[in-house]
């Protein structure tokens, strides 16, 4: 969440970063967060004084009592006990204050940065990079859900079954293309420094604020309600979550770490050609990047990951495009993004495939994770986190853009790991 430094130093940036997000009432809510500052401050500076003549009229009743002062001494009690009342109220108001301002901080979003553009939705988001061959495709091209019951590879109505919609069976080469797509990945995010996590898909309360998730997010998210556990929509949850309430040594900066894991979306709200076959799943596989960076770095480290995906992209042979999101496209947390999105040449669509943000010290406040630099000042760090890459799209763009009368072919980059060249 927003710093109250970050908002008292430069409230009128602050509430124009909101609007450029379209975040209701910026301005209200500002105030509002302010007036609570005053508050607990006002508390604050109340209980010090308090706190401050207790002590000095506690040091007088020795005196008192020596010199035979009784009257005056327990007169001089009767004061302390009354001012430690008074503190009690005071303390009680200021942590009120704290956690109704803490409270409302939980609902603003992040500031974006001034690069990123005005807008209100997808459609002004701008084109930053376009890249991969186009392809060519026999007249007859099939969409993936087609593709993948010609060959047998995913099996989206077993699914149903099993679980409901949303929830596809992978089988076969389907299988040990999806396997084959994640050691890929996780080879890849290794040799470009990075250590992989395996985390739990599961979190608690705690690491859901901590990331961000919520309160934003709680109505997209599977909810266990009997022991109050979240199934993760992403692994930048559990594993940002290690460095909860961790100070760090500006030595171990930069932090690089990568998962693979299941992620689970309730979609609610998803309808129509968007959410055909692969194109919109409530469970997937993905492969994350998370990074810990200090704040003079991080700018650095987001274009590191951004290089990232697009040599995945490459090496996968897919066209792609790189988009700077708008304001209005944004997520709640990030302060600048970029989506990566492949063409889809039998559905003639783009398919987003990544995300790659810079939350800042939006979610290093949230989860009071620092660093200690060299000069020994304690520090917010910046967190970023892309994916590299969600699988579900790949696969859809892979199987079309792939298509040949004589089957799918397998990009060079992944025969290795599939073990075959063509799923015919």
């Amino acid at each position: 969440m927003l710093t109250i430094k970050q908002i008292t130093d430069n409230t009128e940036g602050v509430i124009r970063g909101l609007e450029k997000k379209h975040f209701k009432d910026a301005k209200a809510t500002i105030d509002q967060v302010l007036a609570f500052n005053d508050k607990r401050r006002n508390a604050q500076n109340q209980l010090d004084k308090n706190l401050a003549e207790v002590n000095s009229i506690s040091k007088s009743i020795g005196q008192l009592m020596k010199e035979g002062k009784k009257e005056e001494a327990e007169a001089a009690k009767a004061r302390v006990a009354e001012f430690k009342e008074i503190s009690k109220t005071l303390q009680a108001e200021m942590d009120q204050a704290q956690e109704d301002m803490n409270t409302l901080l939980y609902t603003i979003p992040n500031v974006p940065y001034d690069e990123v553009p005005e807008g209100t939705g997808a459609e002004d988001n701008v084109v930053e990079k376009m890249g991969g061959m186009e392809t060519e495709l026999p007249k007859d091209a099939l969409p993936h859900w087609e593709l993948a019951k010609k060959y047998d590879l995913i099996d989206f109505d077993l699914g149903v079954k099993i679980t409901g919609a949303g929830f596809p069976v992978y089988k076969g080469k389907g299988a040990r293309l999806q396997r084959a797509l994640i050691n890929f990945f996780l080879d890849e995010a290794r040799a470009s420094g990075y250590d992989e996590i395996m985390p739990p898909t599961v979190v608690n309360t705690a690491s859901g604020y901590g990331t961000g998730q919520l309160p934003d997010k709680e109505g997209q998210m599977y909810h266990c309600e009997v022991d109050d556990l979240y199934l993760i929509p992403t692994a930048e949850v559990p594993v940002t979550n290690i460095y909860r309430d961790v100070i760090l040594d500006e030595k171990q900066l930069p932090i690089k770490n990568c998962a693979y894991t299941q992620c689970f979306r309730r979609e609610a709200g998803s309808y129509g050609k968007d959410v055909r076959g692969l194109n919109r799943l409530h469970e997937f596989s993905k492969v994350e990047l998370v990074r810990i960076d200090k704040p003079e770095h991080s700018k650095q480290s987001h274009q590191e990951m951004l290089d990232h995906v697009e040599g995945l992209l490459k090496k996968l042979e897919l066209p792609y495009r790189i988009l700077r999101l708008c304001g209005g496209d944004m997520s709640f947390t990030a302060a600048l993004c970029f989506d990566f999105e492949v063409y889809s040449e039998a559905q003639k669509r783009w398919l987003e495939v990544s995300s790659v943000s810079n939350f800042d010290t939006y979610q290093a406040n949230r989860l009071k994770c620092r660093y200690r630099s060299a000069e020994k000042k304690t520090e917010l760090c910046h967190t970023l986190n892309g994916s590299a890459l969600a699988l579900p799209r790949i696969v859809a763009a892979l199987l079309e853009n792939n298509q040949t009368p004589e089957g799918i072919r397998i990009p060079k980059a992944l025969v290795p790991y599939c073990g075959f060249e063509m799923i015919d």
